[in-house]
């Protein structure tokens, strides 16, 4: 493996890697337009930046290394060390994968936006992933999607908190697919559990109308994204009429809808809630943003809100408080 040097500020928000690995911009989603529309990721500061990650986590790990990625905040300064387990191009994604003692992550293009992380002695990602592990709490007994499956950090959460899930991840990239069997446990996931639960993973454009299964699924969960930005497609409200029809009656689809204009306070700057509101209805669009130090992701869910009370009792404890964030765009009068 080779060592890395990773340099993270806070002020401005940057990423400084030595050797310059990330030099290929990743290439367009086959479903994209022509003009550089991207697919697979962030409106700043959307998908979770190794920042957020890596400060977060040496907030909560007192006993953190002190000679690897460097976090400067005032007056202390605490590293990480990182090393490269894979880099490689593939047709879609410049695919980069790095381990410390504590976590690996995989990167997809050069912007520094983590698109998958998988810690070693925790479950929980501290960022906009654990939100999802809420979502069986509040749909019907079936199949799950997840759209954008990356290194398969959501599967790992939902096996570990909901082991009877039968899970279909879609992900474009069958060599980013083959990297996380070898090194983001992913393979693992695939075995049956005593309980029943299972990833079964679907290389291919999750967009597609073959992205579905007989019946519907129960719960669709969405986290695409690309060179930093939110698939074009999610902007549109036909792609999520077109995703309705994927759904079993009475299914829900869950959404990382990036980021919004950093002047923005609330849902109504987001393209992608727009979208989800202009094909479901405000009334059955809930939404929430996650704190700035968790990635400031926009967060959205289709459906009624459901009993908050019954809600909050049946996930994580973790999510308990979280669930109660969430409000209609347009509140039933």
């Amino acid at each position: 493996m080779v060592s890395l040097s990773l340099k993270l500020n806070l002020h401005p928000i940057s990423l400084t890697l030595s050797p310059p690995i990330f030099a290929i911009q990743l290439q367009s989603h086959p479903s994209s337009k022509s003009n550089g529309g991207t697919p697979l990721s962030f409106i700043p500061p959307a998908k979770a930046r190794l920042l957020h990650v890596i400060r977060t986590h040496c907030r909560n790990n007192s006993n953190i290394s002190a000679n690897s990625v460097a976090v400067q905040q005032e007056d202390s300064e605490e590293e990480e060390k990182f090393e490269v387990l894979t880099s490689t191009q593939s047709e879609y994604n410049k695919i980069v994968m790095l381990e410390s003692k504590k976590c690996k992550v995989l990167l997809l293009d050069d912007s520094g936006n983590v698109h998958s992380i998988l810690y070693k002695n925790q479950i929980w990602s501290n960022s906009y992933w654990d939100e999802f592990c809420s979502l069986p709490a509040m749909i019907s007994k079936g199949p799950v999607g997840i759209f954008g499956l990356g290194g398969g950090t959501v599967a790992h959460q939902l096996l570990h908190f909901w082991p009877s899930l039968v899970l279909h991840g879609w992900e474009v990239d069958h060599i980013l697919i083959d990297r996380a069997r070898m090194y983001f446990g992913m393979s693992e996931l695939e075995i049956s559990r005593k309980d029943g639960g299972i990833l079964r993973v679907c290389v291919g454009d999750a967009l597609s109308p073959s992205a579905t299964v007989a019946g519907g699924y129960a719960g669709i969960i969405v986290d695409l994204f690309s060179n930093a930005e939110v698939l074009p497609e999610l902007e549109v409200a036909t792609t999520w009429l077109e995703m309705r029809k994927k759904l079993m009656y009475n299914g829900r689809i869950m959404v990382n809808c990036g980021g919004a204009v950093q002047t923005a306070t609330g849902w109504q700057m987001n393209p992608t809630i727009q979208a989800l509101c202009e094909a479901f209805g405000g009334e059955f669009v809930n939404w929430k943003k996650m704190p700035d130090d968790q990635g400031g992701n926009y967060m959205a869910f289709t459906g009624p809100l459901p009993d908050m009370n019954s809600w909050s009792d049946s996930v994580p404890d973790k999510l308990r408080y979280a669930v109660n964030q969430w409000r209609p765009c347009h509140p039933v009068s």
